[in-house]
């Protein structure tokens, strides 16, 4: 038996018994990583912990501190009904409302963990202010960061043109962001319409209740005061340093806080306890195991698996699903870069268009980052409340394991099929 296939073996095992078990699906994660690097892959323990996402760890322990801080603080309470006042209260409008937010940051090149990390705990502040199902709220917002993030000078948009461009295959930037912002407004209106966003319609929110339907009374005007004031200014400093600095959202978040800790300590106190600490282990631990996957080769194996399939839409859905179902415990960046080399054979027998497989391949893989193994998907659960980040959690996995079937066979009957007729 190859290291590949007992790393898969390995991985179907890890989610097998955090599902019938109490253990840890993070805790699980690493041991494996442990247990396969020793006996199968000959690593040691240096080699482990490099798969171990660092970046990913700082960006949902600072963006949490933070606004753990402002929602101490009453920043996240002040924008909420800043925000409710501008869509004229009308509470349905407020998902699209962070729809777009998230994907014009992504469309102007943010990165999606930082435009994610900045609109998801105001997204969810809302949630949480009118009622409104986390679940939806943090689709929308993961949504939202891929629609935007194909523009020609968006992160995934640059990384695919480019690939495509080294490997002189036919593109076209325009097709590629039309399809991908199109298809996730449809994406959005059937999460509107399963997670209770028809509840939504007709109701007008008061100034920081549930709503003026629900015979809740709204509290007093919420004052800008000094640390509020200062947390807005870190919270626009956050955004700026991540769309034109390019600096990494996460470190900026932590800088931030410890400026808000020492400008307003009382604020502050507390907000340490609200990180997520269970998710960060989690998605650390799932993402250290995929690592290991990726030095194994597992990932390059079943690419040649199918690349050596003699049908070609046949093959070409199968890159689709490989594609969805890595993205949805690894980097949708890291998985742009390899799998579309990997169509390359496909598209030369010219039995499959270029434009239009690589215009599915790109949507399946991106789609399913509101998986909470995936940076989006653990940034909404990480700012969920804790009463409900479980139902969350599981939520946001029956959805990213759907998606990523359901996803690739959708992309490829819209965009692969016509082109090969």
């Amino acid at each position: 038996m190859s290291d590949q296939v007992i790393s898969i073996i390995a991985l179907v095992l890890i989610f097998a018994l955090a599902t019938f078990s109490a253990v840890h699906l993070g805790v699980l994660a690493i041991v494996a990583a442990f247990i396969v690097g020793s006996t199968v892959a000959n690593e040691s323990s240096d080699d482990i912990f490099s798969g171990f996402p660092g970046d990913l760890f700082v960006v949902l322990v600072g963006v949490t501190l933070l606004f753990g801080i402002a929602k101490s603080n009453g920043t996240v309470d002040w924008l909420v009904n800043a925000a409710v006042k501008a869509v004229r209260g009308r509470i349905a409008l407020i998902p699209w409302v962070m729809f777009l937010v998230t994907a014009v940051l992504t469309a102007v090149g943010a990165v999606t963990p930082a435009a994610v990390g900045i609109v998801a705990p105001i997204g969810l502040g809302f949630a949480v202010a009118y009622g409104i199902s986390p679940v939806l709220m943090g689709l929308f917002i993961a949504n939202g960061a891929s629609a935007g993030g194909f523009s020609p000078i968006g992160v995934f948009g640059s990384i695919t043109n480019n690939v495509v461009e080294r490997n002189d295959l036919p593109g076209s930037p325009a097709t590629l962001f039309t399809a991908s912002f199109l298809f996730n407004v449809g994406l959005c209106v059937i999460i509107f319409l399963l997670f209770g966003g028809r509840q939504l319609l007709g109701r007008i929110a008061t100034s920081g209740g549930k709503g003026a339907d629900d015979g809740a009374t709204a509290p007093a005007s919420l004052r800008l005061d000094l640390p509020r004031a200062l947390t807005l200014l870190g919270l626009l400093s956050l955004v700026a340093g991540a769309l034109f600095f390019d600096l990494d959202v996460g470190l900026m978040a932590l800088t931030i806080s410890v400026v808000l800790t020492l400008a307003a300590p009382k604020s502050a106190k507390g907000a340490v306890d609200k990180c997520a600490w269970s998710t960060v282990l989690l998605v650390c631990g799932i993402v250290t195991y995929v690592s290991q996957m990726e030095r194994l080769g597992t990932i390059d194996w079943l690419g040649e698996r199918v690349a050596s399939i003699d049908a070609p839409l046949l093959g070409a859905l199968l890159i689709c699903l490989i594609g969805a179902v890595v993205s949805a415990f690894a980097s949708t960046t890291g998985m742009l870069g390899a799998l579309i080399p990997l169509a390359v054979p496909f598209l030369l027998t010219g039995q499959v268009g270029a434009v239009g497989l690589i215009t599915a391949l790109a949507i399946s893989a991106s789609i399913v980052d509101a998986s909470p193994f995936s940076t989006s998907g653990a940034l909404v659960t990480a700012n969920t409340p804790p009463d409900q980040r479980d139902l969350v959690f599981r939520r946001l996995m029956a959805w990213g394991l759907g998606i990523a079937v359901v996803g690739p066979l959708v992309t490829w009957c819209l965009f692969v099929v016509p082109g090969s007729l």
